[in-house]
């Protein structure tokens, strides 16, 4: 029987409608740039201070009222507390005067009883400013931020095996649903409770689809521009929302404002369910042969191709004889100890990328005064990674290439401390190199997945390491607060982390080269681990000529 590559090779690699699927599920995944950085700016916190009410008090202690701290050197207003209101209105009554007459040290605090004034110099709004997630309640800010993550973890979660189960097409359009109109839900919040549940239910698509439309352009696109599509065109999709989404934000300074803008628009990407099919791969799996032959036969229509009568004639018995049908499950990852340790090592790394991947970007938008012109450098460093990253899959070994990136992120993270104070240009060239690397990595492990395990299993797999990244993700806020107490702790963290992963990349197995493997007989067949404290068994003589065609 013929391989799936070898069965479409008459449509050729790029023609219409492998044009056409490339480029709407690359457009398809732009909403994910944006959708995960928008807490960047919705949930900012501008300066802010206590709010004093209407009374009776001379403008000089109206001003004086609040406390005036030393912070880096730097005198600045108290963000949580003022003089007490009553004590401060008895002494402008009886005429004292806060410059001359009275020693404001010395004078009680009481905190902000009345609310808070906020600077509207960059934002009209936030949700920081709308729900007062300051002092007492600031630990709700990252705590918005880790419950997100929750939910793309959880939806990582289930989206992987429902999409083994039901199709790539109907996870990739349902979680794309799930983002759009909860964000749009989410204008309508009236407390920072409903808002989070909203960000949670959102969540849930956030990422799921993008790991529904890499697995289903993976699976459709064969040869070099399926590398190209895994790499390029997928990253370029979430790189140019990640650099929309400031800026959008710089021209709506209202949070409100800002979801609808986001949010609306995407209506614009359901249409596009009558134009991208199932994965025919995905079909064959499930002995439906038929409905695959009519999606590859109006591909070749499109394609202007003429295409033979039965394209996987005989399909069904070849696959019965070669791998018996049998029900698949999140089991089957751990079932074998090759495959159980691929997992295990496969999730450790695609953690520690995640972690240090959105601990970097999230931090990189404190490196400018100008939080817009941050997130957008953020964003645009990543454009080089990905060509990094496609160049890469074609010419390098993954194991190599993976390697290589974790411990080119680690290093500009270890000499973070060593650059001497003030020496600003150097510490922003040293983490947008350790930003290039982590996200040249980030790009490979999308693809390196994906050609590891077999069909029936593939968006399983991805979906459980997505999983697992998302777990990084998710104490990132609470990572980047160790800058309390040392500004390095972070880095050191992230490049220890780096360092560890780059060496459990070495035991995994190599898929350079390689086609993609479509059932749990073909990934047995070559997916060893390499590690020596596993038992080895013997390569059988087949699988050495098949992955040895010059034998």
């Amino acid at each position: 029987m013929k391989t799936y590559p070898e069965s479409i090779a008459f449509l050729g690699q790029f023609g219409r409608f492998q044009q056409m699927v490339f480029f709407l599920l690359c457009i398809s995944i732009v909403p994910n740039g944006f959708g995960a950085f928008t807490l960047v700016f919705l949930a900012d916190t501008p300066s802010h201070h206590c709010r004093v009410p209407d009374v009776n008090l001379t403008e000089d202690w109206r001003s004086a009222i609040i406390p005036v701290r030393v912070v880096n050197g730097k005198p600045v207003r108290s963000s949580c507390s003022r003089y007490r209101l009553d004590v401060v209105r008895n002494l402008s009554d009886q005429g004292y005067s806060p410059d001359h007459d009275v020693n404001l040290t010395t004078l009680e605090e009481e905190t902000c009883k009345d609310g808070w004034i906020y600077s509207k110099d960059v934002y009209q709004s936030t949700i920081v400013t709308e729900f007062d997630l300051v002092c007492n309640d600031k630990w709700k800010k990252p705590f918005t931020t880790t419950i997100f993550f929750v939910g793309i973890l959880v939806g990582s979660f289930f989206a992987g095996q429902l999409s083994d189960k039901c199709g790539r097409k109907p996870v990739l359009f349902v979680t794309l649903a799930l983002q759009t109109i909860f964000t749009f839900i989410q204008v309508f919040s009236v407390s920072w409770l409903m808002f989070t549940v909203l960000l949670v239910i959102n969540g849930l698509g956030q990422m799921s689809n993008y790991m529904a439309a890499l697995v289903l352009g993976a699976e459709i696109l064969t040869g070099n521009v399926r590398l190209l599509y895994s790499s390029l065109g997928t990253c370029f999709g979430f790189a140019a929302g990640y650099m929309l989404l400031p800026l959008c934000a710089y021209f709506v300074r209202d949070w409100k404002t800002l979801l609808l803008v986001l949010s609306v628009p995407c209506l614009a990407f359901f249409p596009f369910w009558w134009f991208i099919p199932e994965s025919p791969r995905w079909l064959l799996c499930q002995d439906r042969v038929e409905e695959a032959e009519a999606i590859v036969k109006k591909a070749a229509k499109i394609n202007k191709v003429q295409a033979p009568g039965a394209i996987f004639e005989g399909y069904n018995v070849a696959k019965a004889k070669t791998d018996p049908k049998e029900p698949h499950s999140i089991l089957d990852l751990v079932r074998n100890v090759d495959i159980a340790a691929m997992t295990v090592v496969l999730c450790y790394v695609a953690f520690t990328i995640s972690a240090g991947y959105y601990g970097i970007s999230f931090n990189t938008t404190q490196l400018h005064d100008n939080t817009y012109v941050s997130c957008f450098i953020s964003g645009a460093v990543e454009l080089p990674a990905y060509v990094s990253s496609w160049l890469a899959l074609r010419y390098i070994p993954r194991r190599l290439s993976v390697i290589a990136t974790l411990v080119l992120a680690a290093i500009p993270l270890y000499l973070m401390q060593l650059v001497p104070e003030g020496y600003f240009g150097l510490s922003l060239l040293l983490e947008m190199v350790g930003k290039y690397a982590i996200t040249t990595g980030f790009g490979l492990m999308f693809a390196y997945t994906t050609e590891l395990y077999p069909t029936a299993l593939r968006n399983t797999a991805a979906g459980i390491c997505n999983t697992v990244a998302r777990l990084g993700s998710c104490i990132m806020p609470y990572l980047l607060e160790l800058r309390s107490y040392s500004k390095f702790l972070p880095y050191i963290i992230l490049g220890s982390l780096a360092v560890l992963a780059a060496f459990a990349t070495i035991f995994l197995p190599e898929s350079f080269g390689r086609p993609l493997p479509d059932t749990m007989r073909d990934m047995r067949k070559r997916e060893r681990i390499n590690c020596p404290c596993l038992p080895k068994a013997e390569t059988p003589v087949a699988v050495l000529l098949m992955d040895n065609p010059k034998a």
